[in-house]
């Protein structure tokens, strides 16, 4: 019966993409528009607009379709993937069928979905896989180059790949700043298209921004979805990936990758020359020399949190003990049977006092405003369902990126209403321990992630140490202010510390860009991160921004990995000639 339904779905997303083809060569838009649902959604990754977009409604983007010039065609059903099946996304089932086609300048892939009845579709994603004649230099053609030679009488491999890290004749047409996931993505996918990538970080070591983070902290979401480019993590590895496991990856991956990467740099800032097309940009050495590079592009690669938020507490100044950024606390151990307010109720404040009680000191939680809970199994990884099927991750990336804005609304919104049931118990006891549950809440954790980078938790034992009284919870709301030895609550009694920590997040990218590059180049570039609406896509995210040669990745694993490929193809189209990206 499954055979059936799958040579069913065969046949017909195979006829469509035969209509689909015959209907772009035609003269008119009738019959395009016969082959799509009125309210369909298409999203295109630079095969057919050279741009990310999503476009809704079938009237809408015909015309982007029939472009002059495309010259998309051999669209067929792509062997050797995932065949057409049915499935349900977003609550609707539909025939969904992965294919492959070419354009005049590039070989690319696409994902279908049909409706099964009246076979029309429901949603076209178009991406770009390769530019012909610019394909990366993997499989087949591996490097061979001078590098890899067997010269007895030249600079081995380790000398030219010293020489070339060092850019003491040269200068990088790309600067990557940060050296986290997005850095190592971008950096890599950058290296195997041939365009000279220097990637710096402030830290000492490579996988630092990891390491140094507090001691019991692991990966929150599954080691399946979290694989970077090229390498994904042995079959071995632990379902939650310890940090400092993950740091040391980070750091045999930049060498097997062959990046060219500073530690120990901070990037000062720089300044865009409009009729050089090139940015001038300091670099700050561990040494306390700097260097000023001159790249056409930069791309920052500093994460979705980049500046400490420190908010103005009213008060907090009276407190007569240290006072720290979650970004700066340390060792538990160093607070054993001391007393320590965390304010903050994310997922940072959550595990740091959880792990501030583990290691015996007397942890209080201040909450500030309502926070989305949930268990982190299952509940937490709802959305990554997908990468749990058993088809390959290079599908599963395609099938995820073909989800448009008001589909991923609709999926994330089921999702965040089976969570509310799953974890209902859960709920119910953090209410009578007096805790505030984000009740408002109505697409679930990663739509928070997406707009704003956090205000969630995911429960791996910090809520039942709040329920059982083995965490203190305190309202912020109910302090009237703070003393040398804590905080002092509206009815008078003190709530004693010997700590302060700040688990109250970070300033977006946007702050970061106005620092480093001043207000006209963050005025013209504008808000970074959260939904443009009118777009449906992430705002300055893996595009072109308004202020040319300056690029933005951020994110999850699963993100950098995916949109880095789209990030890295814009910018060697640029460099290749290809097409002037604005």
């Amino acid at each position: 019966m499954q055979g059936e339904m799958d040579a069913s779905a065969s046949r017909a997303a195979a006829r469509w993409l035969a209509d689909f083809e015959r209907a772009l060569g035609a003269p008119d838009h009738a019959g395009l528009m016969a082959l799509f649902r009125p309210d369909a959604h298409w999203r295109d990754l630079l095969a057919f607009t050279w741009r990310v977009a999503t476009v809704s409604g079938a009237a809408q983007f015909v015309d982007g379709l029939k472009q002059p010039g495309i010259g998309a065609c051999g669209f067929e059903l792509s062997p050797g993937r995932t065949p057409p099946r049915l499935v349900t996304r977003a609550g609707t089932e539909v025939i969904e069928a992965i294919f492959r086609f070419e354009t005049a300048k590039a070989r690319c892939s696409g994902v279908l979905r049909l409706m099964p009845e009246g076979r029309k579709a429901w949603t076209l994603l178009t991406s770009v896989d390769e530019f012909k004649g610019h394909e990366e230099a993997i499989g087949q053609r591996r490097p061979r180059g001078a590098a890899y030679s067997r010269d007895f009488s030249g600079p081995n491999w380790l000398d030219r790949r010293r020489a070339a890290a060092a850019y003491a004749d040269r200068e990088p047409a790309v600067l990557v700043v940060g050296g986290g996931q997005a850095g190592l993505s971008i950096g890599a996918r950058l290296k195997q298209l041939g365009v000279d990538a220097l990637v710096v970080d402030r830290e000492g070591r490579i996988g630092d921004n990891w390491r140094h983070r507090y001691h019991a902290l692991t990966l929150h979401n599954q080691v399946q979805v979290n694989h970077l480019p090229y390498m994904p993590f042995p079959a071995n590895w632990p379902t939650y990936i310890p940090k400092d496991k993950l740091a040391g990856w980070f750091e045999a991956y930049a060498e097997a990758m062959e990046l060219d990467f500073w530690t120990g740099t901070e990037f000062c800032g720089g300044s865009y020359d409009e009729k050089a097309g090139r940015w001038t940009a300091v670099l700050r050495r561990a040494d306390g020399t700097t260097r000023t590079v001159h790249p056409r592009h930069v791309v920052m690669a500093t994460s979705v949190s980049g500046i400490p938020n420190l908010p103005d507490i009213p008060g907090l100044a009276n407190f007569a003990g240290p006072v720290v950024h979650s970004s700066q606390y340390g060792a538990a151990s160093e607070w054993k049977g001391r007393n320590v307010l965390v304010i903050g109720t994310g997922t940072s404040g959550h595990d740091i006092a959880q792990d501030l009680h583990s290691n015996g000191a007397h942890a209080t939680l201040v909450q500030r405003s309502p926070t989305l809970v949930l268990n982190i199994e299952p509940s937490a990884q709802l959305p990554y369902t997908l990468y749990n099927e058993g088809i390959p991750l290079e599908d599963c990336d395609l099938i995820t990126t073909a989800s448009p804005l008001a589909l991923m609304r609709e999926s994330h919104r089921m999702m965040a209403d089976q969570a509310r049931e799953l974890d209902r118990a859960l709920i119910e006891d953090l209410g009578r321990a007096g805790f505030r549950i984000d009740t408002q809440d109505k697409l679930g954790w990663q739509f928070k992630y997406m707009q704003r980078g956090g205000g969630y938790y995911f429960n791996v034992g910090c809520s039942s140490l709040i329920v059982e009284k083995k965490v203190g919870l305190v309202q912020y709301s109910d302090i009237d202010g703070f003393v040398p030895g804590g905080a002092r609550m509206r009815s008078g009694a003190i709530v004693p510390a010997d700590l302060v920590v700040l688990a109250t997040g970070y300033k977006g990218m946007d702050a970061l860009v106005r620092k480093l590059f001043g207000d006209g180049v963050a005025d013209r570039v504008g808000p970074v991160w959260g939904f443009d609406e009118g777009k449906q896509e992430l705002r300055n995210m893996w595009m072109p921004t308004g202020q040319p040669g300056l690029w933005f990745i951020a994110g999850s694993f699963a993100q950098c990995r995916i949109y880095s490929k789209t990030l890295a193809l814009q910018i060697k189209a640029a460099e290749a000639g290809l097409r002037e990206i604005q």
